[in-house]
């Protein structure tokens, strides 16, 4: 009885599923070998962002169900972006500073991804990732990444929601 009362509820499990599909692929090696992402913890954080916002795009609108599990995705990255911060030695009494201050980057990297995606863009995306992902670096593969976002937007927007909302994406290879 008390394993019912404490089972999450379907759209948060399916949030955490998606979540973990969004941090899989923001982790596969060839962002890093072959589209020359940089290999720091800043670069990391804009992959992730990148593909949750291409996630939480293609789940906008999509209706009350859909709306929830975009919500819980977030929720799952905000609680993971907490945990790196307590990681890397963030305290209790700063931790509220530091995470408006996150949220105030990951808004408006959501914000910059819809803005690119719609419709998409790739001389926009191509900029907003040369300040983001590429940031420090001197790389030519914006143009390279923006062409996998542009992908990734049109294979996840081309999957049918209902295994979206079964927390499995269908990512493009990079």
């Amino acid at each position: 009885m008390l394993s019912t009362l404490f089972k999450p509820r379907p759209a948060k499990a399916t949030g955490a599923a998606l979540y973990s599909a969004v941090a899989a692929q923001s982790r596969a090696p060839v962002f890093y070998q072959a589209l020359g992402v940089p290999d720091r913890i800043d670069a990391r954080f804009e992959l992730y962002s990148l593909h949750l916002a291409i996630l939480l795009e293609r789940l906008a609108g999509q209706g009350e169900q859909a709306e929830e599990v975009a919500q819980e995705a977030f929720d799952a990255y905000v609680r993971s972006l907490d945990d790196v911060l307590r990681d890397v030695g963030i305290g209790d009494l700063s931790m509220a500073k530091k995470m408006k201050q996150v949220a105030a980057l990951v808004l408006g990297r959501l914000k910059g991804v819809r803005d690119a995606l719609a419709p998409p863009d790739v001389a926009v995306l191509e900029a907003l990732l040369g300040r983001t992902v590429y940031a420090e670096a001197d790389s030519a593969e914006p143009a390279r990444l923006a062409a996998y976002v542009v992908a990734a937007h049109e294979a996840l927007a081309a999957q049918p929601l209902a295994e979206l909302l079964a927390g499995k994406p269908a990512w493009p290879q990079p």
